[in-house]
């Protein structure tokens, strides 16, 4: 098992599945050895391969180690470092080499793929299949679909006599890549072939048909499912030569899979994509894009005009609706209070439109009502002559009480230039609202003072 031209044959194969599957999945590996010897040596061919960092031995230590075996003894400090460094993303080493260590009771889960070149057999191999079966997703959105095994000895096909354990038990956490192979063919066949024709042509029109035929809420979650399972299928056998008839509807399904993304409110399309998906969405985005057709850039009367005008259908009028209300909403909440409530209301609208309380028409109506509100605000803040800190007080007295004024208003927004620093000062915050009361008290009445005064508070100024 240790003949240098079988090790090194081992070695080129395990560093060129690190680079074109793990790395660029984001996660990590470990090639198990059948001895210590063996691991060293490996170290030594992989650096013919890769850089030196990219790989590190992890093996025990014994007084009588040949000189082989001492260039890589670790001390209990350097390999607690070792292991710290291991579990973290973007950082070396990809590979650990090891034989013995580390795989029981090692706890990392950002480790995808076993490189296996020992014979091993029932718990052993079971608690090892567990180290790179572990759930691992990171701040950024990126899971890791399963854990993958590379076996160099033979012993996944022989797993009867590898594993006592009954056959359920064992096809419940193993499974081949002829069966994910199958099974993506079978996908893509099927419930693929039924969502392609969404996704030929990029025209407006065409993006169009596609959010129409996708518009109920269990349809998506339906194709949502369908899109999450097939990439995870895709970045496991990717690059196999396997997937190049499906490459072209692969990208097809993505990029219906980003436009339906990016219809909803609030979409995180970068972080439900996997890294070697996200790769193919911007080859085809060089040339297409997945925004809404006649996407409203910003929220105003002209924009607002132009959209009432388009020839774009109902659903994708709502769409651009929803979407422009949430991302104010969203923006200028703080600072606004009146786009708070406008906010709100729509994400109700939206709620019942998606139950099939309301149609289309009606909620497109509403939808543009709302924006309306939102646009006339604007327009009140201009006549009143008042900057938006003074408009944010002025709304949120409105909401308090009758008949305020914008003088009222610009009087308490006075009161802030005093005390610049009344957020993070806390003398100055508390005089602030000493004040605050006294100007409330005459306007809102004892009872709404507090509560007023809270409200005033928490208004982002801008």
């Amino acid at each position: 098992m240790k003949a240098p031209s079988r090790v090194d044959r081992i070695a080129a194969a395990v560093a060129k599945h690190c680079r074109e599957t793990v790395e660029p999945m984001g996660f990590k590996a470990f090639l198990v050895a059948v001895d210590r010897e063996a691991c060293c040596l490996y170290k030594e061919a992989l650096n013919k391969f890769l850089p030196e960092e990219m790989t590190r031995v992890v093996i025990s230590a014994a007084h009588n180690d040949s000189e082989l075996l001492r260039k890589y003894h670790l001390d209990e400090l350097a390999e607690k470092e070792l292991r710290r460094q291991f579990v973290r993303k973007d950082t070396q080493p990809k590979i650990l080499i090891v034989t013995e260590k580390l795989l029981t009771g090692f706890d990392a889960p950002i480790l995808y793929c076993m490189y296996l070149d020992k014979p091993m057999r029932d718990h052993v191999l079971l608690q090892a299949i567990a180290r790179v079966n572990r759930p691992y997703e990171d701040d950024e959105g990126q899971k890791k679909p399963c854990g993958f095994v590379m076996d160099f000895v033979g012993v996944f096909e022989r797993l009867e006599k590898a594993l006592a354990f009954d056959s359920d038990v064992v096809a419940s956490v193993i499974q081949n890549l002829d069966v994910l192979r199958d099974l993506f063919a079978k996908m893509m066949a099927e419930e693929g072939a039924a969502y392609l024709p969404l996704a030929r042509g990029w025209d407006d029109k065409s993006k169009e048909r596609a959010l129409v035929a996708l518009e109920l809420k269990e349809d998506k979650e339906k194709f949502y499912r369908f899109f999450k399972q097939i990439q995870m299928l895709y970045d496991i056998l990717s690059p196999d030569a396997f997937l190049r008839p499906y490459i072209e509807d692969f990208q097809a399904l993505t990029m219906l899979y980003a436009l339906v993304r990016n219809s909803e409110p609030h979409p995180y399309v970068d972080r439900e994509l996997t890294a070697k998906t996200k790769s193919i969405l911007r080859e085809r985005t060089a040339l297409y894009s997945v925004d809404l057709p006649n996407k409203i850039q910003e929220l105003g009367a002209e924009e607002l005009s132009a959209l009432k005008e388009s020839d774009a259908n109902d659903t994708t009028k709502v769409l651009n609706l929803r979407k422009a209300l949430a991302e104010v909403m969203q923006r200028e909440g703080a600072a606004r209070p009146f786009v708070v409530s406008i906010g709100e209301r729509a994400e109700a609208l939206a709620v019942a439109y998606e139950d099939r309380q309301l149609t289309t028409q009606q909620v497109l109506l509403a939808f543009e009502k709302l924006a309306d509100e939102y646009v006339e605000a604007e327009d009140e803040r201009k006549q009143l002559n008042v900057d938006e800190n003074t408009y944010a007080i002025y709304t949120t007295l409105k909401a308090k009480m009758d008949g305020v004024s914008s003088a009222e208003a610009q009087k308490l927004n006075a009161l802030y230039h005093q005390y610049p620093d009344y957020q993070w000062d806390p003398e100055q915050g508390r005089k602030l609202r000493t004040e605050l009361y006294k100007a409330l008290r005459p306007l809102v009445g004892p009872a709404k003072m507090v509560d007023t005064a809270n409200a005033l508070l928490r208004l982002q100024r801008v």
